[in-house]
């Protein structure tokens, strides 16, 4: 049943939120480099200490599991003191990382670094998403979609000032000076940052949506979390392989140092698919979670995830032209990135925006068991000998995954909302 509170909300969005979404985006574009920018400084790390790059990776790895598994504490947080306590404490952490780097002459301090590095991001990510979620009920997708790509594309602003200082003063005072500067956005451009009240938000005429906030205990008892659990891990874990196992199989098609040729500049197939990877990755995002807004998540869901395993068998039958290549490889990042955009709004809109930050958080772990089934690859390789191997199991999980979208999820989804009496008739074209 629609509240009156939500019938007001309807009725009149926050014309301010859109200076939510523009602070959220730029905290999730300083945050960007602890992960993007980090492949610059292993080599000279390696370098001053002489260490095996594995055991220095091994930080990045730290990592991805402190930001990963931590969030569903971050996104607890976020609900209960509001995002601009958290993303102050995360722009702190963001920048202790960094310096700590910077000062570091053992493994163990870089370790001690990612650590740090990963509660800021969780903290800085959760936040940022979250607060997309809760102001954009009428375009979540959308506005999830930009805030995720700032994250996945802000790196490239710094890259080229980052790699510069590397060369000419050290990646000790590269990690030192921009671990400032990172850490000092996020914690001016986070004193901004609020949560909608009651009444400042508008909900979708085109997608049901939950008018009833779910506690985490009662969306952990629901199928559909699970169900989209399940998804998620299958897309994230096929998306993580396939860019893993990218370079392996540039080199056995014979395309990896292949020229690529564009008039204006010419590349390597490979290096020129990586670049794409940061480009599409970052454009898929928006660019699905809008597409979603409109046509519905299982709907979009169901085209993406079908793309991205369609290209991927596509890029094992058709990649040994280097063309193809490219061509294809793009498709499967541009078919990657929406995950980040879709499973998020979806979660809003299944259970409401109050307690989101709790619910996406351990919906979002999915990555975190994603990160440990990638290695998988690596067996799969090493037991058959192919690649082929690799690339037909990920695209199995992402065609699992788009049939479930619409044969399991969508149902499931319809009548979770006709429980809550949320209806075709007020939800719109679902």
């Amino acid at each position: 049943m629609t509240t009156i509170a939500a019938a007001r909300a309807d009725a009149r969005p926050a014309t301010g939120r859109w200076v939510q979404l523009a602070l959220g985006i730029a905290c999730m574009v300083a945050a960007a480099n602890i992960q993007y920018a980090w492949t610059l400084f292993v080599p000279e790390i390696q370098k001053t200490f002489g260490w095996e790059r594995a055991a220095i990776q091994v930080a990045f790895t730290i990592f991805v599991v402190s930001q990963t598994w931590l969030t569903p504490v971050a996104g607890y947080l976020v609900d209960r003191f509001g995002p601009n306590k958290i993303t102050m404490f995360g722009g702190v952490m963001t920048g202790l990382a960094w310096v700590v780097n910077s000062y570091a002459t053992s493994l163990s301090g870089f370790y001690f670094g990612s650590v740090l590095g990963g509660i800021g991001v969780g903290c800085v990510y959760a936040c940022c998403i979250n607060n997309a979620l809760k102001w954009f009920p009428d375009r979540r997708g959308l506005a999830v979609g930009l805030t995720a790509g700032g994250y996945g594309a802000g790196s490239a602003l710094t890259i080229l000032p980052i790699a510069n200082m590397i060369a000419g003063g050290g990646f000790q005072q590269a990690f030192f000076t921009f671990g400032l500067i990172q850490g000092a956005v996020i914690l001016l451009v986070a004193i901004g940052m609020r949560a909608p009240a009651e009444g400042e938000v508008k909900f979708s005429q085109t997608v049901l949506q939950s008018r009833r906030d779910y506690t985490l205990p009662e969306a952990l008892r629901t199928k559909v979390f699970w169900v989209m659990l399940l998804m998620f891990t299958c897309t994230v874990t096929g998306g993580l392989m396939a860019v893993a196992q990218l370079g392996v199989i540039a080199q056995d098609l014979g395309v990896k140092n292949f020229q690529v040729n564009l008039y204006f500049f010419a590349m390597a197939a490979l290096p020129f698919a990586l670049m794409l990877d940061r480009i599409l990755n970052g454009v898929s995002r928006p660019l699905f979670g809008w597409v979603s807004d409109r046509i519905g998540r299982e709907k979009t869901m169901f085209i993406a995830f079908s793309l991205e395993g369609i290209g991927i068998v596509a890029l094992g039958t058709f990649g040994h032209n280097p063309w193809a290549f490219v061509i294809l490889s793009g498709i499967v990042f541009l078919a990657w990135g929406e995950v980040y955009s879709l499973f998020s709004a979806t979660a809003a809109d299944t259970f409401g925006s109050k307690h989101i930050g709790k619910i996406y958080g351990v919906l979002y772990t999915a990555k975190g068991v994603a990160a440990l089934l990638v290695p998988i690859g690596n067996l799969l390789m090493q037991a058959t000998g192919t690649w082929s191997s690799v690339l037909y199991t990920v695209a199995c999980m992402d065609i699992f995954a788009a049939i479930l979208a619409i044969t399991v999820l969508r149902p499931m989804l319809v009548r979770h909302h006709a429980s809550n009496g949320q209806t075709m008739a007020t939800g719109g074209g679902h």
